[in-house]
């Protein structure tokens, strides 16, 4: 395995923790993160949204370590410090939404290739809740799965809605879906706003350890998504929406003032999956595993008391 950097300085993960260079099936170097130690009893693969990267779900680990599960965690194709496929870095692109799945495929490979023990679990947020939904639906070997504020739709006004499907697909069309879609640019969310306006977490001191780690590491950032990126992620919800739920047990969190994902499309999710269980959390926004020591306790202690249940 090929050692990938790893800044774990800025990660407040467990020690040991380690990053590998992997090779997707389709050609691109991506990069993967792991954590494990003695007694562990499982592995959780988890999925992160649009512009994270490993070293943001150092806590993560960490506080599922403390519950006896292993982690592994990735910088999707586009992001972090994986192969970008623009010649400008800073945009958020995906030549298809379903290419992540090579990426998955990759991560399931490589955490067997580390040993890390079985079975897997799924704890996937934002994007990779999309993404995840995807994978189970493709035969994605986990035992249950756990999504944070899942991107099953993407909130906006409805007036704007038929704008953006009809301004990504003429982008797509004419040559131009290489662009940053509408609103947005090379400027990253985290060091943008302020703690006051942001829309991810209430918790002053993870809101500031987001902007440290992508200060002191510039090379995680991206910005805005690409025209292309918009189109792909509303075709793969509009054809995910269609779908029946998996035959999965599942948990899905989210925050009460959520302001990112259409949380309509995931009440309505949730309300057809018969092994499902929806929780919604008073106060909290959408990086519901970014926010105050009380509720992240909550999800944590739900997520593996899910994940204990179906061994």
């Amino acid at each position: 395995m090929l050692d990938a950097p790893y800044f774990d300085a800025v990660a407040q993960a467990p020690a040991d923790g380690a990053c590998h260079w992997v090779k997707t099936r389709d050609g691109l170097r991506i990069r993967l993160g792991h954590w494990t130690s003695k007694g562990v009893r499982a592995t959780v693969l988890l999925f992160p949204g649009r512009t994270e990267y490993i070293e943001k779900y150092g806590h993560v680990a960490g506080d599922m370590l403390a519950r006896g599960f292993a982690t592994v965690t990735i910088d999707w194709r586009g992001q972090g410090i994986a192969d970008r496929m623009n010649p400008d870095r800073l945009l958020g692109h995906v030549c298809k939404f379903t290419d992540y799945q090579h990426d998955v495929a990759a991560m399931v490979d490589h955490a067997r290739a580390l040993g890390l023990p079985e079975p897997f679990y799924l704890l996937a947020h934002s994007m990779g809740g999309c993404i995840g939904l995807r994978a189970l639906y493709e035969g994605l070997p986990v035992k249950a799965a756990s999504f944070s504020a899942p991107m099953w739709g993407i909130k906006m006004a409805a007036h704007m809605r038929p704008t953006a499907w009809a301004l990504s697909s003429l982008a797509r069309a004419v040559g131009l879906s290489g662009r940053f879609a509408p609103g947005h640019d090379g400027n990253t969310y985290v060091l943008k706003t302020t703690f006051t306006d942001n829309t991810l977490t209430s918790d002053p001191e993870m809101f500031s350890l987001m902007q440290t780690q992508l200060r002191d590491n510039p090379d995680l950032t991206i910005g805005g998504p690409s025209l292309r990126w918009l189109n792909e992620a509303l075709r793969e919800m509009r054809g995910l929406a269609a779908r029946p739920s998996p035959d999965m047990p599942c948990v899905t969190w989210l925050g009460s003032e959520e302001g990112i994902v259409d949380s309509s499309r995931i009440d309505a999710r949730m309300s057809k999956w018969p092994k499902g269980n929806l929780h919604v959390l008073p106060h909290a926004r959408h990086e519901v595993l970014m926010e105050k020591p009380a509720i992240r306790n909550r999800v944590f202690e739900g997520t593996a008391a899910l994940f204990d249940a179906h061994r």
